[in-house]
């Protein structure tokens, strides 16, 4: 069955600015810095990124985070946990806007 995600792509990414080399360069540029060994290491920062990359439900993300996250020592259950994390983050924020849901429910009940 044909999808919109095909893991081929993933090491197609490097090609992305071909048409605007400028604003590529940029953000790679970021990336590298962001990613380089500074207050967190590089396996905490990919821990991170995986928890982020189920947050925003990137496939690709996914599939290099959770390579990077192998090859700078984690396990799966630390994936795992760091995947929880995100999804509770996640959970709670839509759950949290609820409250606003609540305040307009409550203002418009008044108005009648």
């Amino acid at each position: 069955m044909e999808t919109y995600y095909k893991p081929d792509d993933l090491p197609k990414f490097g090609d992305i600015g071909k048409d605007n080399p400028y604003l590529a360069q940029k953000f790679f540029e970021y990336y590298e810095a962001v990613f380089a060994e500074g207050e967190l290491t590089q396996r905490e920062k990919s821990l991170i990124a995986l928890a982020v990359a189920h947050a925003v439900q990137c496939p690709y993300c996914i599939d290099a985070y959770t390579r990077s996250c192998l090859e700078t020592g984690s396990n799966t259950a630390e994936m795992i946990e760091a995947v929880h994390v995100a999804t509770a983050i996640r959970g709670g924020a839509s759950l949290v806007h609820g409250v606003q849901m609540k305040n307009i429910a409550e203002k418009m009940s008044m108005q009648r």
